[in-house]
């Protein structure tokens, strides 16, 4: 059994965009106690590629003109240890894992319906052993970027 509703629309992406047609993505400085230099600009550039790559919105640089706001800043860069390991002897224990968690502040507004606005923080862990540097430390800042603009994406335009 078949229905047709032609007034039902979906996406596969669970993305709404309904009405807008422009974006403004502010830069996110970082402003956490501990600064990596590059964060600021792979996170402001992984949330504008989450929006091209699945939203039809174009990315403007005039605020005022944009159905849509979104501006943010990093306030968090932590690390912590989530495991500890047993040492010998007289020897403090060590961390036997460690997560990083970035926490991001987010402020969307919709000026098209502004009940969709939001204000909230994000925050992201990932687990890692050993020292966190180098191509170590920049791929779990990619994977913990990707994971963050998911959440903020979500939270825009699929209402999750």
């Amino acid at each position: 059994m078949v229905f047709v509703l032609p007034s039902c629309s979906f996406t596969l992406n669970g993305a709404s965009t309904v009405g807008l047609k422009t974006i403004y993505v502010g830069y996110f400085d970082n402003n956490a106690p501990f600064v990596v230099s590059n964060l600021s600009q792979n996170f402001t550039e992984a949330l504008k590629a989450r929006i091209r790559s699945t939203t039809n919105l174009n990315i403007i640089q005039n605020q005022q003109q944009a159905n849509a706001v979104l501006t943010g800043t990093i306030t968090g860069y932590s690390i912590a240890p989530v495991s500890i390991q047993a040492t010998t002897g007289n020897a403090p224990p060590i961390a036997g894992a460690s997560a990083l968690t970035i926490t991001v502040e987010v402020k969307y507004v919709n000026n098209v319906d502004k009940k969709l606005s939001y204000e909230q923080s994000f925050s992201e862990p990932g687990n890692f052993t050993g020292d966190l540097t180098g191509s170590k430390q920049d791929n779990l800042i990619a994977t913990l970027n990707q994971a963050l603009t998911e959440d903020i994406f979500n939270k825009a335009f699929a209402s999750w």
